[in-house]
């Protein structure tokens, strides 16, 4: 993806680049915290974990993966990724993740670039409806995506395995043309 089809953050603190392989040291260096690892569904040991995706990413199949890098406009260290998992482009819908290092936490970094990327996948990528899936105990994820007014659809019991054992997780949507 060209920087010029990347979507622009207002945030202060941050701006969105592609993600780099090169990332993936830094990407794991907080995705090891179990503070931010407790309320998701990652589950990496090694950066060497992360490395498989970025095939993925790479990918010029319109059903690929996008993953961005967050990063901060002072010296670009990487403090988060954002991006779309399970793009369906006969359906036009795709489902927003988004993980970030506690250093940025509590600074409206989460809700700037959520807002930013899907209003981005609407307009750009003409998507209509971006949906996410959240692990039941994740409150601080749950806050931003209703600032970001996406709408609470669903509990989806034994949805995923976390860490070996069934997660249960809510599913939120925001359709094109609402906010």
């Amino acid at each position: 993806m060209k920087a010029v089809d990347l979507p622009a953050v207002t945030h202060p603190l941050v701006t969105l680049r592609n993600l780099e392989r090169s990332d993936a040291p830094a990407w794991y260096a907080y995705l090891a915290d179990p503070v931010v690892v407790e309320h998701t569904s990652w589950n990496v040991r090694c950066a060497g974990d992360l490395r498989a995706n970025f095939d993925d990413y790479a990918s010029a199949d319109p059903s690929s993966p996008i993953r961005l890098a967050v990063v901060l406009r002072d010296g670009g260290q990487l403090v988060g990724t954002i991006g779309f998992n399970a793009i369906s482009p006969q359906h036009r819908t795709a489902e927003i993740a988004y993980d970030l290092a506690p250093a940025v936490w509590g600074q409206g970094v989460a809700t700037a670039v959520v807002n930013t990327v899907v209003d981005w996948g609407f307009r750009r990528l003409g998507m209509l409806r971006i949906q996410a899936t959240v692990l039941e105990s994740n409150a601080r994820s749950l806050r931003v995506l209703e600032r970001c007014a996406f709408e609470r659809e669903g509990y989806l019991r034994c949805y995923r395995q976390i860490r070996g054992r069934s997660g249960n997780f809510w599913l939120y949507a925001r359709i094109a043309g609402t906010s």
